[in-house]
Order: structure tokens, then C-alpha cells, then sequence
């Protein structure tokens, strides 16, 4: 395992997080904890609680409680219900405070290393909510303030210097404004932590063949090239799938961790031998050449 500062805190994190949600619990409270125990032996230190579920709560914290709690940093996700049936989206002062109590309650951590708000709207986050989090963070109950998602609106919460951390998705073909929103949040001294470094559409190689086909012109000009042309799939993102010993997943995981400016990558598993699959990645070189053919693939786009 790799470790980056984690912003401009000092503290290393894990170059992966793993992201634990209510499904890991579907195989029982042993299979969630092999699974943790085994992010642990493979020097992960980063999780994620999707949801302020009180049992994934509890099960994570007795599962991390032999480990220093200095050595962990634990995000919990905000505003996105607490992952039962029929919640709903809360960015309320009263809400948020109380799901942290709770998940802090239950877990036994101590405090939440990132309240990590999922994608507040721009109407969604009233400035008493804000100020809520600011009073926890000041009682060192909560370590950072985090925003998370892909829209527009988070151009502007990342630009009031009100939050520590941004989450956001980056990938092989990620949208130039989010490139650009990170570097912004960079400027900032935020941390980033990535997710959706494998997008659904790279997931097969006739998906990933096809992203960047040119259509087809006037007259029948302009088409794409027969399937068996040398240059057929030149200019997308087929090679990812042709590359020897490596899955298209494991290239995808890779770049996004070439970023400097990203402290970790999200990853999600539901069994120990995916889980200790990803984590060989960091450990491993890109083929060469490979750099260069992502980038060439990204700019024809």
C-alpha cells in the first residue's frame, strides 16, 4: 500500500478507501468484518460509511477498535438518508447533528475524521447547518468538512473555502470541468478523495470501443472503420480491455492514482479476494506506454 498526505493536514491516508455501505452487511456481521480485517492486513487505513446507518456503524467501529484511532481516518457520508427504506435526504441542522451523534455513539471512534455532505443543492444546505458542522469540527468531534458529487453546484461550495475536503469522480475520461474543479479545490489546500474511477461506460470492451466512434458524415464520409482495420478502434478507450495481465478495472484504478492531487481512490468490495485484488494495484507500474494511450484516448474525446 502507498500513503499521501491527506490536504494539508499531515496525516497519511491509505492511497485506497474502501467504502462500506448497508449491502456488506447482506452476508452477515463475520463476512463485513473478515472483509474490513482484510482491508487492514492490506494497509488500508481510509473508510467510508456510505450511509449513518447505526449497524454498519457499529460493526465498522468494533471491527477497527484494536487499531490506534490515530491511524484511521473515517468519512461518513451526510445528507443521503440513512440508508433504510423510505429515508430522505436531510441537510438540516438537527439531522446531520444527529446522525453523528449516533454513528459516533454506537462505533465507539470517537470522533468522524470527514463529515462528507453527498451533493448538497444550492437550497439544500441552510447556513445554520453549516454552522452546526463548524461548532462539531471546533469540538473536534468532527475532524474536516467535506462537500462530495459531480454537479455544477459544487463549483461553488468548493469556492466559499468553507470545506476541507471535496469528493468527486475521476476517471480515465472524466469531463474537463471537473479536472478543473480540482485543481481549483488543490488551490485551496483541499484534500480530494475519488470515486467512480471505473465508469459503466468503460466496463466492456464494446462499450469502451465505440465512446469516441466518429459518426457517420454526408455521403457516407466521415464513418468508422471496418472492425477488423488495423486502426479501427485507434483514438478509444478498447486498449484498456487488450492490455496483457492487467483488467481494464485495475488500469482505471491505476491512473486515477497517478494524480498528485488525489490523496485516495474509493474502491468497493463485497469479498476479501476482490478487495486484495485492488489493493495490489498500488504496488504495481503501468505497462509502458500505456500513460500515453489513455491521454491520446481522452483528447480525441
Amino acid at each position: 500500500m502507498r500513503y499521501r498526505p491527506f490536504g494539508a493536514s499531515g496525516a497519511a491516508i491509505s492511497t485506497l478507501t474502501l467504502s462500506l455501505g448497508v449491502e456488506n452487511l447482506a452476508r452477515g456481521v463475520a463476512a463485513a468484518n473478515d472483509l474490513i480485517y482484510s482491508a487492514l492486513e492490506a494497509g488500508i487505513n481510509s473508510y467510508r460509511l456510505e450511509t449513518a446507518d447505526p449497524v454498519l456503524a457499529e460493526v465498522v467501529g468494533q471491527a477497527l477498535a484494536n487499531v490506534d484511532r490515530k491511524l484511521l481516518n473515517v468519512s461518513l457520508e451526510l445528507g443521503a438518508g440513512d440508508g433504510r427504506k423510505g429515508s430522505q435526504r436531510d441537510f438540516s441542522a438537527a439531522g446531520m447533528t444527529g446522525a453523528i451523534d449516533r454513528c459516533l455513539h454506537v462505533s465507539g471512534l470517537g470522533w468522524i475524521d470527514v463529515a462528507l455532505l453527498e451533493e448538497p443543492g444550492e437550497d439544500e444546505l441552510p447556513q445554520s447547518s453549516l454552522n452546526a458542522l463548524k461548532a462539531l469540527r471546533a469540538t473536534e468531534r468532527v475532524r474536516y468538512l467535506g462537500v462530495s458529487g459531480s454537479g455544477e453546484v459544487m463549483d461553488a461550495y468548493v469556492s466559499t473555502g468553507a470545506f476541507d475536503v471535496l469528493g468527486t469522480p475521476f476517471h480515465v475520461n472524466v469531463d474537463w470541468k471537473i479536472r478543473s474543479r480540482v485543481r481549483a479545490a488543490r488551490e485551496k489546500d483541499m484534500a480530494i478523495l475519488a470515486y467512480d474511477y471505473f465508469p459503466a461506460e468503460l466496463d466492456t470492451e464494446k462499450k469502451a470501443a465505440t465512446l469516441h466512434q466518429p459518426k457517420k458524415g454526408f455521403f457516407g464520409f466521415g464513418g468508422s472503420k471496418p472492425k477488423n482495420a488495423p486502426l479501427a478502434d485507434a483514438g478509444t478507450f478498447a486498449f484498456l480491455h487488450r492490455t496483457s495481465y492487467w483488467t481494464a478495472e485495475e488500469i482505471c484504478l491505476a491512473h486515477a492514482m497517478t494524480d498528485p492531487a488525489i490523496s485516495s481512490v474509493l474502491i468497493t468490495a463485497r469479498d476479501a479476494e476482490r478487495l486484495n485484488a485492488l489493493a495490489s494495484v498500488p504496488e504495481r507500474d503501468m505497462p509502458p506506454g500505456l500513460a500515453a494511450q489513455i491521454e491520446m484516448a481522452r483528447v480525441a474525446a
